[in-house]
């Protein structure tokens, strides 16, 4: 059985994506206020994050959460290179696990201030 995954976006991040084509596979959630993409993974590459980084688990709603916020940037910015929403951009991003670990690990001493 697959897995979700949301990826949040926000105005920079739908800037990054403007006339790629995904603006199409963009949801509104909460009336609106959210936008998000929702992927759905294979087993297997559910498995591999859950694997590579141990603070994930699956929610009631069969979604990956409680990964590092550098994988979520690192996914979203695979997705933004790729224009593709495919399983691609979670292959690249696990091919980037130990860059996102180091990242992780700061994040455990200080979680940085949200860019705006």
């Amino acid at each position: 059985m697959s897995k979700l995954f949301v990826v949040l976006l926000d105005d920079k991040r739908m800037a990054a994506l403007k006339g790629s084509g995904l603006e199409d596979k963009v949801e509104y959630m909460f009336g609106g206020n959210l936008r998000a993409f929702t992927m759905e993974m294979p087993d297997e590459k559910a498995n591999a994050i859950m694997k590579e980084f141990d603070t994930a688990r699956t929610d009631s709603r069969g979604c990956i959460t409680d990964t590092p916020l550098a994988f979520n940037r690192t996914l979203f910015e695979e997705i933004a290179k790729a224009k593709s929403l495919g399983p691609e951009v979670v292959d690249n991003t696990l091919a980037r696990a130990g860059e996102i670990k180091e990242l992780a690990a700061k994040e455990s001493d200080y979680l940085p201030a949200p860019e705006i």
